[in-house]
């Protein structure tokens, strides 16, 4: 229930909604008891999701997880999030597991040289950033996020995890396999953006979380700057085949 409504408001509201229904509609997915995982990246999607669940479970049954790798700078948006919704929260900050697994890897000999060929035993020092791929450092993260949401949800018992990718993301490609991709159920995954920010401000969510640019957090771009296209690009494709200016090459994240 949110702040404005009243207990007689909150009774008007349906009782049946696909999340509602999904949860308790079978000892498969869960019962009035389960609890739903979200984690909070303070953007559009995740806040969006996370007052949408509130809205069909009531907060009391949802629990934000911030994650921030080190230090987050704009981790305040997150906490902006939970304290709108009152839900339960939690801080769990993946950087030791994220350092723990690079030493592992150091150790194993797994790490690139200055010139990128990855190194043998003989040739194994402590190395630094630079001796992992782009791609380590872009998907291993968001995979680390994954297994606490999952790991929380072990610890906590009878809870769910969330999926918060939205269509145009999934429709070129840019979430991760077992990272932010995996979860239960993924309530907004059939969604352009354009719809996620249009249910954020139906809402009433800040707008300066569901209006803000989508990034990875980690390279300083915005999602766009690093695609080469915008996302209305994307959705004005998928919605009406409408073609713009990079329509080659949305094409070619879309369908290869």
């Amino acid at each position: 229930m949110r702040k404005d409504e009243t207990c007689s408001q909150k009774e008007k509201r349906p009782k049946k909604t696909f999340f509602h229904s999904y949860i308790i509609g079978g000892n498969e997915n869960g019962n009035e008891n389960t609890k739903v995982i979200v984690g909070v990246s303070g953007g559009k999607d995740s806040s969006v999701v996370s007052a949408l669940l509130v809205r069909a479970l009531g907060k009391e049954r949802v629990i934000g997880v911030m994650m921030p790798n080190g230090e987050q700078k704009d981790i305040s948006d997150s906490q902006k999030l939970v304290s709108h919704l009152g839900i339960k929260k939690f801080t769990v900050n993946i950087a030791k597991a994220y350092f723990g697994l690079q030493t592992a890897f150091e150790e194993a000999g797994a790490i690139l040289d200055d010139t990128g060929d990855k190194l043998t035993d003989d040739d194994f020092h402590f190395s630094s950033e630079k001796s992992f791929s782009p791609v380590f450092k872009t998907n291993t993260p968001a995979r680390l996020r994954m297994v606490t949401l999952y790991a929380l949800a072990a610890q906590i018992g009878n809870c769910r995890v969330v999926n918060t990718c939205n269509l145009s993301e999934d429709l070129v490609g840019y979430s991760t396999f077992y990272g932010d991709a995996a979860g239960d159920f993924a309530p907004i995954n059939k969604l352009t953006t354009e719809e996620v920010v249009a249910i954020g401000d139906y809402l009433g969510l800040p707008s300066s979380l569901t209006h803000k640019a989508p990034s990875d957090g980690m390279c300083g771009k915005t999602d766009e700057d690093n695609l080469g296209f915008t996302y209305h690009e994307v959705n004005e494709l998928a919605r009406k085949n409408l073609k713009g200016e990079n329509a080659e090459i949305v094409d070619y994240q879309d369908y290869h």
